[in-house]
């Protein structure tokens, strides 16, 4: 993953843990004052929402564990690879579309990230400006020209 990627993972647990883990443990204690447990939907919907954020910390915190951060900084080539951001053009409508290719837990389509392991940034890994592509989609394949290259 990007170094921004492990930031936004980090601000995420840390949000987890010392805001919203105090919100739940208080609901629920608010419920449990509110007598018979076996009826009590406020402390059933809290406990839920408790078991999600649990959940949720412990699966960003063994992603964290097991990542290996990228500094892209030190990327550079012409070889398109992990933390590229690639510029294509779509050979049927000749629209322009720039992506960069991130690991999973970063991809982001709405911030023009796509993960590495996507059909798109598959059959760009190891091309190179000039090369073209084609990709299976729902729609059916589209082909693209890559027109640019470069690392930030």
């Amino acid at each position: 993953m990007t170094e921004n990627g492990q930031k936004k993972l980090i601000e995420e647990l840390k949000m987890l843990k010392t805001v919203e883990r105090p919100i739940i443990v208080k609901a629920i204690a608010d419920a449990r004052s509110n007598g018979d447990l076996s009826e009590n939907a406020e402390y059933h919907a809290a406990r839920e929402k408790q078991s999600f954020i649990e959940g949720r910390i412990a699966e960003i915190e063994d992603i964290i564990s097991k990542a290996e951060v990228i500094d892209l900084t030190l990327l550079s080539g012409s070889i398109i690879k992990f933390g590229a951001s690639v510029t294509i053009i779509n050979l049927e409508d000749k629209k322009e579309s720039k992506y960069q290719l991130v690991g999973e837990v970063e991809a982001d389509i709405d911030s023009k990230k796509i993960s590495v392991t996507s059909p798109l940034a598959r059959a760009l890994i190891g091309k190179k400006k000039g090369d073209y592509i084609e990709v299976s989609t729902p729609k059916g394949i589209k082909s693209y020209e890559i027109k640019s290259v470069r690392f930030k």
